[in-house]
Formats: structure tokens, C-alpha cells, sequence
């Protein structure tokens, strides 16, 4: 789902040829994958305590990356340094997030958590105004700015006064989907460029964020008497495919056709999480939510056009 857990570096290595169809197709099981993330994590928290499902998410994910770094016969980056920030990133890229929209689910539907996912960009572009000054606004730029946040409020029913809302667990999925581009941020500023592989550098992230949790989990939650099954399995799925295996795929994509095509499925995200919490779950829809989605997404797609400079 997010949004994602690794560095934003390209590849330098040069795209492999393979058929359309196949990157098409790896691009919808991506697509698939981080959709049903938000069904997962209402399924999981219905046996587990959020942080429970976060750790145990982490560690099947982190088993995925450590088993394809062995396959590769890839090493975890070194150097003490190095480790303090991709300490600081698995926490603003992983721990956080995951435990926020975890606990978010308590209370809100998938479908909602699933579209708050969606207003990253749009956080995104605030924050690189201020930190990344390279990154000037333009007139596209802010309109999609001010429509996407529009389509937040339709999103929410301002209008009725967010009238049956839990602002609670509404804030905590705004403040995970804010927590991603902060963590972008920090990465682009000291961990770009570090001669590491992509694969090397997200294993190591992952592999801190489990840590994190491990120590953060028992101190607010108790262990399980029993183990339900549905759940655990739900939370094996987010981890194994939702983190682990979400990652590869994505990695493949961007080497193959590029960040900005790769990046394209965070507008299929919300789409897919409405559809699975719907049809699944039985939520239930209002009027105001496809059409607020909508708008988020076309202005989340406007502020990510940058005019060429002359």
C-alpha cells in the first residue's frame, strides 16, 4: 500500500525486455495485492490487537525479503550510520503507518482507510514545497492541491457535518497516509545514493521495523490465549503478499517501465479496497464516498504533473 517501504532511487541496471502483457499483468496483481491490504487488516484485527497484526505483517514480509536477499546472494547494508536511517525510515515508512491504519480500523471501514491511502500525494506536494526546494508549485499543481482535499471533505460528508464518522479513527488513517511522504522525504535527504541495492536496503528497513515492534507489542498488548485462524492467516497474507512480495513486484515494475508508470497503481488502490469491502465485508457505501474517491484521486493525479523547464 503503500505506498511503499524502499529508497526512491531508480534502478542503474538496464530494463530486462519482456512482453507487455507481462509487466501489465504483474501491474494488476501489484494493483490487487495493496488493494486487499485494508481487508486484510479489518480481518486480522478481529482476532488480534492492532500492534499484533503490525508485528506479525512485518515479519512475514521481512521473511520474504531476507529468503529473495538469499536467493540473490544479496548482504544487509553496513555501517552504523547507515542503520541509524534506515532506522528512522522503517519507522516512518513501516512501523508507523502499518500500526495507524491498524488501529484506524476499529473503528472506520477498509473502504475508508483504503481512500485516506490516497491522499499521500496530496501531503506529498505539501511537504515538498516546504522541504524539497527544488520542487516549485505551479497552477496545475495547486489546483489538484486544493481538489483533491476537496474530494477528502467530500469523502468524509462535511456538508452533514461528518455526521456518523469516528474522527478518531478517520485522523489515525490521515496521519499514517502523512506519514509516507515524510518518511519519502527523509529518505530522498540521507539515504539516496548509498551504493546499496534496492532489495539490501528494504530487507535491513524491514528487518528494523520488526524490531521496533517486537518491543513497542508486548508492552501494550497481552498474548493471545488462542490463535484465530482467519485472522492469522489474514495477517500471513498482508505480511507475506502485502509487504513482502508487494515489494518485489514493485521493484520489477520500476526497472522495467519506469517510476512514474509504476507509481500509477497507487490510483487503483482505493478503487479495488472499496470493491473488496464491499463485496467481502458487506460495508457500506454512501453516494459521497466514489464520488469524493474520484476526486481525490484526479487531483492526487494533478499534482503529480511537473512542467519541463525551458
Amino acid at each position: 500500500m503503500s505506498t511503499v517501504t524502499a529508497p526512491p532511487t531508480r534502478s542503474a541496471s538496464p530494463a530486462r525486455p519482456r512482453a507487455r502483457l507481462d509487466w501489465r499483468l504483474r501491474f494488476a496483481a501489484l494493483s490487487a495485492i495493496w488493494g486487499f491490504s485494508f481487508l486484510l487488516i479489518k480481518v486480522g484485527t478481529d482476532g488480534y490487537a492492532p500492534f499484533q497484526v503490525t508485528l506479525g505483517r512485518l515479519v512475514f514480509g521481512t521473511a520474504v525479503l531476507m529468503a529473495a536477499m538469499a536467493v540473490k546472494r544479496q548482504r544487509l547494508p553496513r555501517g552504523a550510520r547507515l542503520w541509524g536511517h534506515m532506522a528512522v525510515a522503517a519507522l516512518l515508512l513501516n512501523a508507523l503507518p502499518f500500526s495507524l491504519f491498524a488501529y484506524s480500523e476499529l473503528t472506520i471501514p477498509s473502504t475508508l482507510a483504503g481512500i485516506c491511502n490516497a491522499t499521500s500525494p496530496l501531503w506529498g506536494m505539501v511537504l515538498s514545497l516546504v522541504a524539497l526546494s527544488e520542487d516549485r508549485p505551479t497552477r496545475v499543481r495547486v489546483a489538484g492541491l486544493g481538489l483533491g482535499f476537496l474530494g477528502v471533505l467530500t469523502v468524509l460528508g462535511a456538508w452533514q457535518g461528518f455526521h456518523g464518522l469516528d474522527a478518531k479513527g478517520t485522523a489515525l488513517a490521515l496521519l499514517a497516509s502523512f506519514s509516507y511522504p515524510v518518511g519519502w522525504i527523509y529518505v530522498r535527504r540521507t539515504l539516496a545514493g548509498t551504493g546499496n541495492s534496492h532489495l539490501a536496503m528494504t530487507g535491513g528497513q524491514l528487518l528494523l521495523a520488526t524490531a521496533q515492534l517486537a518491543v513497542v507489542t508486548p508492552l501494550f498488548t497481552d498474548v493471545p490465549r488462542h490463535f484465530a485462524l482467519v485472522p492469522l492467516l489474514a495477517v500471513a497474507a498482508l505480511g507475506a503478499l502485502g509487504t513482502g512480495l508487494a515489494v518485489l513486484l514493485q521493484y520489477g515494475l520500476v526497472a522495467e517501465v519506469g517510476p512514474t508508470t509504476a507509481q500509477m497503481v497507487t490510483y487503483f488502490i482505493p478503487v479495488i479496497a472499496t470493491a473488496a469491502g464491499v463485496a467481502i465485508l458487506g460495508e457500506s457505501l454512501h453516494w459521497s464516498t466514489p464520488v469524493g474517491a474520484v476526486i481525490v484521486l484526479t487531483g492526487a493525479a494533478l499534482t503529480q504533473i511537473r512542467t519541463k523547464r525551458s
